[in-house]
């Protein structure tokens, strides 16, 4: 075609003669064919020799100076690197996995024990030298968030006096490493604590000087993120109970110290609380010594407290008729512990309760009733803490002065524990919680030390028709209730009989 050569030439003069082309055409003089052939496109070897020098470059390594050293190991980047790396390190190093575990179906071999009867048997033992040793366990709390994280607080250590006098320690059961997870500590000994349950990173204490204080796991500090004042507007008396009651999107922090004052707390601003409340009842001339609190299930508006002279009392914390209600007398020294019953099922028994006393007794009571329903006094020393299982609407626990733990089922039988055990070197077993699947126990000691044991599988989970046979068993004792008082009452008129004077 005309002009065709002319496009052609343009192109190729208009072609830059240093770029090789990728290819290049060729005609064929007798197929007429064009033949292409591949071309290789030249080597920049300068390219390469650089690349070369840059490797080179990468392999000299410049020394830091001390001073550049000491500048990033102070970086708070760096130390939570490392906090991060040595948790994970630790934790592997830890574990001691069977690797001779047979799957194929020998069993001879292995560890025989059934722990699927009624008995209990140690799982582990929490114990830190440095921070819990010669520390009493003040009180326990499990995560609602991380089922494997328990904090307990502990009070001072006399050996120690240079050491904070409270100390917090959050144990993981998920690892098999000895050593707490987080460790926090404050000037004066922390007689209660629990996490703040919808904030999975805050751990809440009350101090035996007052102060509320509250720490932060995504601090680098071990010390209280928040603490509130020592004045007249809070405590100033030991907190030895304190909890997060409500829900979601509406929850406060209750407190309540010896001296008898309920306050409430916003967790964002403990500067002041959001309202007081003073505990006292009419019979008494001075406020009510608290020493221990319990809210019925699904209740946050309604409690029980006990109280050092033995009398428990109802309250509510709003209303009209906001402060104390009503009294139970039975005890006849200081209450060391009070449970509400908390086992869900088709039976409500909300209405019930239990307290320990270092009378010796723990005594089973209802709502409804100013006398208790029922007396336990198996225990030969101070009963210093008692928990109503999670889950089996007849299985409680509780613990003694002289290292003995005990967990009872009603349907069984209401006059002995169904198991018992006794911790080696016979401590005073200072509080006692349940795991939130009922399936092991958390005891602690005035030694510092903290035990978890595994509960059997038969006691520890309800069959369908416990809640039908609890009701039975509540007859029955209401039964013998009527049948001992009237054998009182009969008692005391035969002995007045003897009494009147002979005509």
């Amino acid at each position: 075609m005309p002009g065709e050569d002319d496009v052609e030439g343009s192109s190729l003069a208009s072609h830059d003669l240093d770029t090789p082309p990728l290819y290049t055409s060729r005609h064929h003089p007798l197929k007429g064919l064009p033949h292409v052939e591949m071309v290789r496109p030249a080597q920049d070897t300068t390219g390469l020799s650089t690349s070369v020098e840059l490797k080179k470059e990468e392999k000299k390594v410049r020394d830091l100076s001390e001073e550049e050293k000491k500048q990033i190991m102070l970086r708070e980047d760096f130390h939570q690197f490392f906090d991060r790396a040595t948790r994970i390190i630790e934790r592997a190093l830890c574990e001691d996995l069977d690797i001779l575990v047979d799957y194929t179906g020998n069993i001879e071999e292995q560890d025989g024990d059934d722990k699927s009867g009624i008995k209990l048997s140690l799982n582990r033992t929490f114990f830190d030298d440095r921070w819990s040793k010669n520390r009493t366990v003040t009180s326990f709390d499990w995560s609602s968030q991380f089922p494997e994280l328990l904090v307990a607080s502990y009070n001072n250590n006399e050996d120690s006096p240079h050491d904070p006098d409270g100390v917090c320690l959050v144990w993981n059961m998920k690892f098999k490493k000895t050593t707490p997870e987080y460790i926090f500590h404050c000037q004066s000994a922390v007689m209660s604590t629990c996490f703040a349950k919808f904030h999975p990173n805050l751990v809440l204490g009350g101090t035996y000087s007052g102060q509320i204080v509250l720490w932060d796991n995504r601090s680098s500090k071990r010390t209280p993120v928040q603490r509130s004042p020592l004045s007249a507007a809070a405590h100033t008396h030991p907190v030895y109970c304190i909890q997060v009651v409500g829900t979601q999107n509406a929850h406060n922090l209750v407190s309540i110290s010896t001296d008898g004052k309920f306050c409430t707390w916003s967790l964002d601003m403990l500067s002041t609380p959001q309202d007081t409340m003073e505990l006292s009842h009419q019979k008494q001339s001075r406020p009510v010594s608290v020493t221990s609190l319990s809210f019925p299930s699904g209740d946050y508006n309604n409690f029980v407290v006990g109280s050092e002279e033995g009398t428990i009392y109802t309250a509510s914390r709003h209303g009209s008729k906001a402060g104390i209600h009503e009294l139970y007398e039975g005890h006849q020294g200081p209450i060391t512990g009070i449970s509400s019953h908390s086992a869900q099922g088709h039976i409500d028994f909300s209405h019930l309760f239990l307290s320990s006393s270092m009378d010796w007794t723990v005594k089973l009571w209802s709502l409804k009733d100013s006398k208790p329903l029922y007396s336990f006094e198996d225990n030969g020393d101070y009963v210093c803490d008692v928990a109503w299982s999670p889950v089996h609407p007849s299985v409680f626990a509780c613990v003694d002065g002289m290292g003995r733990l005990d967990v009872w089922n009603l349907n069984n039988d209401t006059e002995l524990p169904i198991v018992s055990t006794v911790v080696d070197g016979n401590p005073a077993l200072n509080r006692v919680v349940w795991t939130p699947s009922g399936h092991q126990l958390a005891v602690g000691d005035d030694f510092g030390k903290v035990y978890v044991y595994d509960v059997g599988e038969n006691l520890a989970s309800p069959k369908n028709d416990e809640w039908s046979r609890f009701v039975n068993t509540l007859q029955e004792l209401e039964n013998n209730k009527a049948d001992q008082e009237l054998d009182n009452l009969n008692n005391l008129t035969s002995s007045n009989s003897y009494m009147l004077p002979i005509r």
